[in-house]
C-alpha cells in the first residue's frame, strides 16, 4: 500500500512523549458526519418509541408454585391455602398450578387405583391380571369417564361384585385436565393463575379443556404438539387469549410457533437445587434483577424448606421490586412493534460511519479494504439480514471511529464517547425487534464488538508509507525483555476481558466481586467494570504522559471502554433506560478515575526520574 495522492498535512505534535501517529482527516469527513447525524434522527425517534413501550411494561407477577406450597404446608402441619394466604400478604399475587393426573384423583378419593397383583391378592379372583392396573370410581362416574380421554385400550371387568376399569399400563401419571374446584377457590382469593399442562401422546385432545387463565407454562423441553405440525396448530388455536411463557435459559421446541401468534411472557425461575445454595437475600436480588433489567414478567417462585426463609425471600423481593419501580400485578403483554421506514432510514448512518472510518486511515486504500471486509463479515454473521448486519456494523465502527478521527488530547475522549453514544441509537434502532426484545433472537457478533474495534484502531496507527516498508521495520525492530513482558500482560488482560463477556465461561467472577455486584445492583444500576477500567486507560493514553508506545497501548485499552458502551446496548431484552443508566454511571466513574489517574501517573513518573538526584541535576 502506498500513500494517497493528496495526503493530509501532518497534525501538530500530540503531546510530550506521545508517539501515537496523528489522525488523518479526509475531505469527505464533514459530509459523512452530516449523513450520520441526519440518519440519527429516525434512530432517535425509534429509541423514544422503544422507551415508551418498555415503560408501559414495568409490571411483573410473583407466582408461587402450588404443589411446592402444599408439600411445605404438610410438613409444618398447615393448611396449604392458609399458608398461601400468608405468602399473599408478603407479595405473592399469582399461583402456578399443574394439570391433574389420575394419581391426584386417587389422592383426593375420587377413584380407587390398584395394581393387578394387589387386587388379585385381595380378591383371589383369577380373572384379574397381575400385569394390569384397575380403577374403580369412589366419586360416581369418574373412573368410567376416563378411558374416552385416551387412545389406550381399556375394558370393564367385574371383580368380587364390583365394577373396575382394566388398564394395560399404569395410568397414575396420565393427565386428566384442570382441578376446577381448586382453580375456582384460588380465583376467589384474588390470585392470578398460571396453568402448567402435561404432554402425553395418549391424550386424544390435548388443550381442549384448559382453564380460563392468562398464562400457560409448558413443562419439559418442548411444548405440547411440537413433533406433530397438525397437533401444534391445534394447540396454537386452543391457547386462545392465553400467553405462553418463555422461560429464561430453557429453550422449548415448538414455542417459537406459539410466540409468533400469541407473544410471550418472559419468565424467570430458579432451579430448586440451585436455590438451596443461595440465601433468601441473594435470591431476592436475582428476582429483582430479572424484572428490572431483563424484562421478566413472570417471577416463578418456589418456597424454601422453612417458612421463615420463604417469608424473607418474599419480603425482600417485594421491597426491591418496589424500589425498582416494578409494579407487582397481572402483566399485560404487548409485543414490541418495529417501524420499517424509520429503521430503513437508520441504515444510512452506520454505512456512512464505516466509509468515514476507512477514509480516515493514513493509508486510504488499506482503510477502505478493512472497512469493506468488516462490513462483509458483519453481514455474513447475520445471514445477510441488512438490519441485523448493519446493527453489528454500528457496534464495531462507532467505538473505533472517534479514536481514529481524533486522538491528540484528553478532550478527544469526549468526541470518541459522543460518537459511541450516537452508535447506540443505530444499534437499538436496527437491532431491537419483537423477537430480540423477547430474547429469542440474540445479537450475533458480540465477540466482534470487543475485538474488531481494537483491530480497527490499531490499524490506524500504521504510518503513511509503503506497507512493505512498515512490515520490514517492525520485523527488524529490536525487542527488549521489557517489551515482551508488556505485550504478554496486555494480551492476558484482553483475553480476560474477552473471555468474561457475559460471565458465561470459566473466567467467572470471584465471590468478592459477586458480592460487590449484588450490593450495587440492589441499590442502583450496576455499571460495567470494563467501562470503569477502559475509560481511565483511554484518558491516560490520550494525555501523553507516558513515553514510547505505552500511550498507544492505553488508547487501545480505552477502545475497550468505548466498545463496552455499544456492547451494553446490544442486550435488547434489557430496557433501554436501564442500559443508559449503566452506561452513564460507567462514564462518570471512568472520567473521574481517569482524570485522577493522569495526575497520579504524572507524579509517579516525576518521582521516578528525580528520586535520589540533587535539585541541580533535576533542573538540568
Amino acid at each position: 500500500m502506498t500513500q494517497p495522492a493528496h495526503p493530509t498535512p501532518p497534525a501538530p505534535p500530540t503531546g510530550p512523549g506521545l508517539t501515537v501517529p496523528p489522525a488523518s482527516r479526509h475531505r469527505l469527513t464533514p459530509l459523512l458526519l452530516g449523513l450520520i447525524l441526519l440518519s440519527a434522527i429516525p434512530a432517535l425517534i425509534l429509541a423514544v418509541q422503544r422507551v415508551q413501550h418498555e415503560q408501559a411494561q414495568k409490571t411483573a407477577a410473583l407466582v408461587m408454585d402450588y404443589p411446592a406450597v402444599v408439600t411445605q404446608a404438610r410438613r409444618f402441619g398447615r393448611e396449604p391455602l392458609d399458608l398461601l394466604a400468608e405468602y399473599q400478604r408478603q407479595g405473592i399475587n399469582g399461583v402456578g398450578i399443574y394439570e391433574d393426573v389420575i394419581g391426584n384423583l386417587a389422592q383426593r378419593g375420587e377413584v380407587y387405583l390398584k395394581s393387578g397383583a394387589d387386587l388379585r391378592a385381595e380378591t383371589g379372583d383369577a380373572a384379574v391380571s397381575p400385569r394390569n392396573f384397575y380403577l374403580r370410581s369412589l366419586k360416581p362416574g369418574v373412573a368410567e369417564s376416563l378411558p374416552a380421554r385416551y387412545t389406550i385400550p381399556t375394558r370393564t371387568v367385574q371383580v368380587a361384585g364390583q365394577t373396575w376399569t382394566e388398564w394395560p399400563t399404569d395410568p397414575t401419571f396420565l393427565p386428566v385436565g384442570p382441578d376446577e374446584a381448586l382453580i375456582g377457590t384460588l380465583k376467589a382469593r384474588g390470585f392470578m393463575l398460571v396453568y402448567r399442562p402435561y404432554a402425553d401422546d395418549a391424550v386424544r385432545e390435548p388443550g381442549a379443556d384448559w382453564p380460563d387463565v392468562p398464562f400457560v407454562i409448558f413443562n419439559g423441553e418442548e411444548v405440547i404438539g411440537a413433533r406433530t405440525p397438525e397437533l401444534l396448530a391445534k394447540i396454537n388455536g386452543r391457547l386462545g387469549d392465553r400467553v405462553p411463557a418463555l422461560i429464561e435459559a430453557t429453550p422449548q421446541r415448538g414455542l417459537d410457533t406459539l410466540i409468533a401468534t400469541h407473544g410471550a411472557a418472559r419468565t424467570f425461575s430458579v432451579n430448586p437445587a440451585w436455590q438451596q445454595r443461595l440465601d433468601p437475600i441473594t435470591l431476592a436480588s436475582k428476582y429483582n434483577l430479572a424484572a428490572r433489567e431483563r424484562s421478566m414478567r413472570l417471577l416463578y417462585v418456589r418456597p424454601y424448606p422453612t417458612i421463615n426463609e420463604t417469608s424473607d425471600l418474599l419480603s425482600r423481593t417485594s421491597d426491591l421490586l418496589r424500589k425498582s419501580g416494578v409494579t407487582v400485578t397481572q402483566p399485560v403483554i404487548e409485543p414490541f412493534h418495529e417501524n420499517t421506514l424509520l429503521r430503513t432510514l437508520s441504515l444510512i448512518g452506520p454505512v456512512a460511519a464505516l466509509l468515514l472510518l476507512g477514509l480516515s486511515y493514513p493509508l486510504v486504500r488499506l482503510g477502505l479494504l478493512i472497512a469493506a471486509a468488516s462490513g462483509a463479515l458483519a453481514l455474513v454473521m447475520n445471514r445477510l439480514d441488512p438490519y441485523a448486519g448493519v446493527a453489528l456494523i454500528a457496534a464495531v465502527t462507532f467505538p473505533a471511529l472517534g479514536l481514529v478521527l481524533r486522538r491528540a488530547r484528553v478532550s478527544d475522549w469526549f468526541v470518541a464517547t459522543g460518537l459511541s453514544l450516537t452508535g447506540v441509537l443505530f444499534v437499538s434502532a436496527l437491532g431491537a425487534t419483537k423477537d430480540s426484545v423477547l430474547g429469542l433472537e440474540p445479537f450475533r457478533g458480540v465477540g466482534l464488538t470487543l475485538l474488531l474495534p481494537l483491530l480497527l484502531v490499531a490499524a490506524s496507527f500504521l504510518p503513511r508509507q509503503d506497507l512493505r516498508k512498515t512490515i520490514q521495520e517492525v520485523y527488524n525492530a529490536p525487542i527488549k525483555l521489557g517489551d515482551i513482558l508488556i505485550m504478554v500482560i496486555a494480551a492476558g488482560v484482553f483475553a480476560l476481558v474477552f473471555l468474561r463477556r457475559g460471565n458465561a465461561t470459566g473466567a467467572s467472577v470471584s465471590d468478592t466481586e459477586a458480592k460487590i455486584r449484588q450490593d450495587l445492583q440492589d441499590t442502583l444500576v450496576r455499571p460495567r467494570f470494563k467501562e470503569m477500567a477502559g475509560h481511565p486507560l483511554g484518558l491516560v493514553g490520550l494525555s501523553g504522559v507516558l513515553p514510547g508506545y505505552f500511550g498507544a497501548l492505553l488508547i487501545l485499552g480505552g477502545v475497550v471502554g468505548q466498545s463496552s458502551i455499544l456492547n451494553t446496548f446490544s442486550h435488547f431484552h434489557t430496557p433501554l433506560l436501564i442500559s443508559a443508566q449503566r452506561c452513564f454511571l460507567g462514564l462518570g466513574v471512568g472520567l473521574i478515575a481517569g482524570l485522577i489517574a493522569i495526575q497520579v501517573v504524572r507524579a509517579a513518573l516525576h518521582l521516578w526520574r528525580t528520586h535520589g538526584k540533587a535539585p541541580a541535576e533535576v533542573q538540568a
